[in-house]
């Protein structure tokens, strides 16, 4: 009997001990696993190449360039009645270029395609006679709108005037004035370059009848009224253009028109800047129009 009770306490305690080695729910097999979903990152999209902006070239400048717009200046100057041979020292390291007559077309073009690369600003005393201030007005034009080119008096046929008479003189710069009224529309008053430097008392005093009261002579000469070599009319070049000094030139052989990058080598070595009479006189923009 004991032995018997002994057998049925064995097998109910297997029992129990294979029961407790299954988890609740399964019966001896492997249990079934579900894997959770895991979430995969979307692909970044790879953007479309795009080119590269091309950065815009660099503007250059012309070799000539000497400067942009008028030098810096202190005011208008005073003009006392006097004439003018310099310009005043309150001005600095400036000086002024003024070229006269126009007898050749081909040499006043070549002076203006020289300001419009430089910047160099011009005083052109006319004198009206010559076909190249018609034949360049076109491009002459805008330049005067803007004031980096002056025009003056230097009369209508370039006679001197201390041979004529009063009636003579009027004529002589009244036909100049015309033309500059009605090809520019602008007056050349008051500045008048006598033809030759003739001039004294009485024929100032006949010119300022018509307004033109300041007789502007010279400070230095290219001395190119005439055919010069280019190595005379540089060395004058080198001689004259100095700060405040007005400086007469000719538009009448093309020898300067080889020589316009040796004059800005000689400016920029100096330091100096070019400006019109009206600049220094009257200050830049000052309205010429009739």
């Amino acid at each position: 009997m004991r032995r018997r009770d002994f057998m049925l306490m064995l097998a109910a305690g297997t029992a129990a001990a294979t029961g407790a080695c299954t988890s609740p729910g399964q019966s001896g097999a492997a249990p079934a696993t579900t894997e959770a979903s895991v979430p995969t990152a979307s692909p970044t999209p790879t953007p479309s190449p795009t080119a590269s902006p091309t950065p815009s070239p660099t503007p250059t400048r012309d070799p000539l360039f000497l400067q942009d717009g008028p030098p810096p200046l202190p005011g208008p100057q005073p003009l006392d009645g006097s004439v003018l041979t310099g310009l005043p020292e309150a001005v600095g390291n400036t000086v002024a270029l003024t070229i006269d007559d126009g007898v050749s077309t081909e040499v006043v073009d070549a002076y203006l395609d020289f300001a419009i690369a430089s910047g160099v600003r011009l005083t052109f005393f006319v004198t009206g006679s010559y076909p190249s201030w018609t034949d360049c007005r076109d491009k002459m034009l805008p330049l005067v709108e803007s004031g980096q080119v002056q025009l003056g008096n230097h009369t209508w046929t370039h006679p001197g005037l201390t041979s004529l008479s009063e009636a003579g003189i009027i004529e002589e710069l009244s036909q100049c004035e015309a033309l500059l009224n009605n090809q520019y529309g602008v007056t050349g008053a008051p500045f008048i370059r006598p033809p030759y430097g003739y001039r004294d008392d009485w024929t100032d005093s006949v010119c300022a009848k018509l307004g033109y009261t300041v007789p502007t002579m010279w400070y230095g000469s290219f001395g190119d009224s005439g055919l010069l070599t280019e190595d005379v009319l540089l060395g004058e070049a080198q001689k004259w253009l100095l700060a405040q000094h007005i400086v007469i030139g000719h538009a009448n052989f093309p020898t300067i028109t080889h020589l316009y990058g040796q004059i800005i080598e000689i400016l920029r070595e100096r330091t100096l800047l070019t400006a019109t009479l009206d600049d220094v006189y009257f200050g830049p923009g000052h309205d010429r129009h009739v």
